[in-house]
């Protein structure tokens, strides 16, 4: 059993010594440039104020114009190019544009109008239009899919701006820096094996990052083991060391892995996990009932209040309004309205009405016990802060374009499956959902794979120190192994040197060999 423990390491490590080295190398990049995103907050920042005019086409228009049998699972009116534009989310189905003032549905986004929409969110500056693509190093994202072709347009900044225009709503989807693409070439386009994203390969793309995860779970759990065997705990080798290897990469490699070998073990199936390979976290709990939260479809009825009624009030109250969504809750129709810095007020649509913060706790409760049939709410809570659970991580990490708002109010249900449900006051909204099997994702990957524990991660640079120390230690012992490897493959392995004791029973002396 040794024997083959010892040959499945060995080659395993000369396969994948230099890849699990480039793990731990990108994972460093990765804690301080993250994979191109567009954040609420910086779409925010950049779109231009909502102007609608009083003759603009009522609600009952936008809602027909795209001819859909089914009623949108959003719809935002937002400044699109310069014009105030309705944008129709039907989920699967698409996503429609709709003209505000006119209420006809926009046509596809071509070249001109992708570089006029790119030049608005840039605030005027100069841009240069690049081409069209289905999908580039920089937007492998699904949810991406709903505006694919996209328009690149380059604006003339000091940043090295690269912008993403959806060619359906013309919307800009996403952005690059040049730093952003400079760095992840050494970060998460290379952690995330994004080389074999695209094109023939793009299929195989999950089960390869998976099998590679495994075998590199493989590795390190068998290295931890041969490396514990192999130290001496009681009487040291003849040399008076621990560790019977004279060289210095192997016994670097030796005691690095010691070091090091569980959190390069752990580091590596939480990455695994991170694929919910072979399903292991989906959970079989039915779908929320959100027509009981919400008390129906977004239909034109439910808005008594018009838009433009709607923006006007806000402005006279002094609340800047750069994104207009209509929310159905409760039965009733509701604006929740954004300014440039993400804050957020909510209307419900009725003449009468005045915008609030957020609506009362106990009321969103109480609709949210609907979320789960058959199943009571045992508990109760409003988060003020952050807790292992619901916390916030920064806006260039994998989640931190996820926002997550406080207050939150926490719903635990008795239903089989531990259902959690989070909701957001200040939007009526489902802000998450959390059953048995993801919190236990929570912890299996989002713990050990980046240390997710909020005491420390709000705590910089402490977290900061750890992860990089430990990501070193992981690196030694991947550099060390390619080393010892590229020695083994050129028949130039040191060979170990141990003190075979006497053979007592025959009376023969022991030799060295």
């Amino acid at each position: 059993m040794r024997r083959y423990l010892y040959l499945a390491h060995r080659w395993l490590g000369i396969a994948l010594c230099a890849f699990m080295a480039m793990w731990f190398v990108s994972g460093v990049v990765m804690m301080y440039v993250g994979y191109p995103k567009l954040t609420p907050a910086e779409r925010l920042a950049a779109a231009a104020p909502l102007a609608l005019p009083v003759g603009a086409a009522p609600l009952s228009t936008i809602f027909a114009a795209p001819g859909r049998s089914t009623a949108p699972r959003e719809i935002v009116l937002a400044t699109v190019g310069g014009q105030p534009r309705w944008i129709l989310d039907y989920g699967k189905a698409g996503r429609v544009a709709v003209d505000a003032v006119s209420g006809t549905p926009v046509s596809p986004t071509g070249p001109q109008h992708a570089a006029l929409s790119a030049s608005a969110w840039a605030r005027g500056a100069t841009v240069d239009y690049v081409d069209s693509v289905d999908e580039d190093a920089w937007t492998h994202s699904r949810a991406l899919d709903a505006h694919r072709p996209l328009h690149r347009v380059d604006v003339r900044d000091e940043a090295g701006t690269r912008l993403y225009v959806s060619s359906r709503t013309g919307e800009v989807v996403r952005d690059a820096t040049r730093i952003e693409r400079t760095w992840n070439w050494m970060g998460a386009w290379i952690h995330w094996l994004y080389p074999f994203r695209g094109g023939s390969i793009d299929a195989a793309w999950h089960d390869i990052v998976v099998w590679v995860s495994v075998a590199g779970t493989l590795l390190a759990a068998t290295g931890l083991v041969v490396g514990v065997w192999r130290w001496r705990f009681g009487r040291p080798y003849s040399s008076g060391a621990r560790t019977p290897y004279h060289d210095r990469s192997r016994r670097w490699h030796h005691v690095a892995g010691l070091i090091f070998g569980a959190v390069a073990t752990t580091w590596i199936a939480s990455g695994l996990f991170s694929m919910n390979p072979w399903r292991m976290f989906t959970s079989p709990a039915p779908p929320l009932d959100t027509a009981a939260f919400t008390g129906g479809d977004l239909t034109a009825a439910a808005w008594v209040l018009s838009p433009t009624d709607a923006i006007h009030h806000l402005v006279s109250l002094g609340f800047e309004v750069r994104e207009l969504e209509l929310r159905r809750f409760d039965g009733k129709g509701w604006y929740v309205a954004y300014n440039g810095s993400g804050a957020s007020r909510i209307l419900a649509a009725t003449p009468d009405a005045r915008p609030v913060e957020r609506l009362d706790p106990v009321v969103v409760a109480h609709a949210g016990a609907r979320l789960v049939p058959n199943a009571r709410v045992v508990r109760t809570m409003v988060l003020d802060g952050y807790d292992a659970y619901w916390y916030a991580r920064a806006s260039h990490t994998m989640t931190g374009h996820v926002e997550r708002r406080l207050p939150v109010v926490r719903l635990v249900f008795d239903d089989p499956y531990g259902t959690w449900v989070h909701l957001d006051p200040a939007t009526a909204s489902v802000a998450g959902r959390l059953d048995r099997l993801g919190r236990v994702k929570r912890w299996a990957f989002a713990f050990l794979h980046s240390v997710d524990w909020w005491p420390l991660v709000s705590r910089r640079p402490a977290w900061d120190l750890l992860l990089i120390a430990l990501s070193i230690g992981g690196a030694a012992i991947s550099v060390t192994g390619v080393v010892i490897g590229w020695r083994r493959l050129r028949g130039t392995v040191p060979v170990v040197r141990r003190v075979v004791p006497p053979l007592s029973a025959t009376g023969v002396s022991g030799t060295t060999r």
